[in-house]
């Protein structure tokens, strides 16, 4: 009941900050959390309950071990968050709508309490996002509809472990627990580039530690492809982000720039192809390419990678992730501009394709 009254707080000052217009959206968003929050039940019922089938039970005690792990190990928030667990009995827990207009790659934002401006819009129901999306396409927007298999209440909430991602493959499964748990321990409202460029350096240094003390050789090498699939696939985007971001600077008629623009997208169709035959056939990005090509889709990707390089950087020196993530916490009191260009310095000499994520959606 507090977590209710909580949350129905939460969202009566949402609705007086957003206005009238906004009602809607944080209704949808209200019952969506407590939904959520009502699937769940602790992890040792279902390990406990004759109910539950063998595989299921195993998964949920490997995320036992790895939430001590994160705690124990990682300095990460040792509370009730990934202590529960729900069966959603859908792919995704929520799906974000990201927009661009047609000529740009810098995307629209969407201000709320709490967690300030974001670079997407989320919702609950894939048919209500759509419908937003399809919204902002008759504005002439350029637009991406991504399914979202996890996301952090930042502690407000006991974020349950969800069976939209409970099957992952070890390695990925702990790194979307260290990331999730990471935007607990820093998050700046309103930057969005700071706060998940930290959780996937989060992340990347929790595997590589976890995988160290937990990880068999099938295990490592399981993680090792997934890791190079990744590393190869956004190289790639990151090439035609480039590419497009070259051809909206040029000084040519918005109908040159249309044209480049679809011959950009083609060639990435094309190379991802490639890249597809290279990996065996492995068909885990298809889904990327399920709606047409956009601005969209690209522009996320700065929101992940641009920073990592700088927050890697800091974990290097400081060697200790207490004291990264002390140095972490000065570093986000400073002004935007200021922190960015901080990080920015920081990872000027590390390799571009160092990176290895794009974010929880994926995989």
């Amino acid at each position: 009941m507090k977590m209710k009254w909580r949350a129905l707080v939460c969202c009566g000052i949402a609705v007086l900050v957003g206005g009238c217009a906004q009602i809607g959206y944080f209704v949808q968003a209200a019952h969506g959390q407590f939904s959520l929050l009502s699937e769940a039940r602790p992890i040792d019922e279902w390990i406990s309950s004759p109910g539950t089938e063998g595989k299921l039970k195993s998964r949920l005690t490997r995320v036992k071990e790895i939430r001590a792990f994160a705690a124990r190990e990682l300095g990460l928030p040792d509370n009730d968050s990934y202590t529960t667990y729900a069966d959603l009995k859908r792919p995704y827990v929520m799906w974000n709508v990201v927009a661009t207009p047609e000529l740009s790659l810098k995307p629209l934002q969407w201000c709320f309490p709490v967690a300030g401006c974001v670079n997407y819009r989320g919702y609950y129901s894939k048919g209500e996002a759509q419908a937003y999306a399809a919204e902002l396409r008759a504005e002439k927007y350029d637009v991406e509809v991504s399914g979202v298999p996890a996301y952090s209440t930042l502690g407000w909430f006991k974020d349950p472990v969800l069976s939209t991602f409970i099957q992952y493959p070890d390695g990925e499964l702990a790194r979307l627990v260290f990331h999730e748990l990471a935007h607990q321990v820093v998050y700046v409202p309103g930057d969005s580039k700071f706060n998940e460029s930290f959780a996937v350096a989060v992340e990347e240094a929790g595997v590589e530690r976890w995988m160290e003390l937990h990880g068999d050789e099938k295990t490592r090498k399981a993680y090792g492809a997934y890791k190079e699939r990744k590393r190869d696939f956004l190289a790639l985007l990151l090439k035609q982000r480039k590419a497009l971001t070259a051809n909206y600077e040029r000084d040519v008629s918005d109908d040159d720039k249309r044209k480049e623009k679809a011959a950009i997208f083609q060639a990435l169709k094309d190379e991802y192809l490639v890249l597809k035959e290279n990996w065996g056939g492995y068909s885990g990005y298809d889904r990327w390419f399920a709606e047409p090509l956009s601005n969209a889709h690209l522009s996320a990707i700065a929101t992940y990678h641009d920073f990592v390089p700088g927050f890697r950087a800091m974990l290097a020196k400081q060697k200790d992730l207490g004291k990264f993530y002390a140095a972490v916490r000065s570093l986000s009191t400073l002004n935007k501009d200021e922190r960015h260009r901080q990080l920015a310095g920081l990872g000027e000499s590390t390799s571009v394709t160092a990176g290895n994520t794009l974010g929880n959606d994926m995989r």
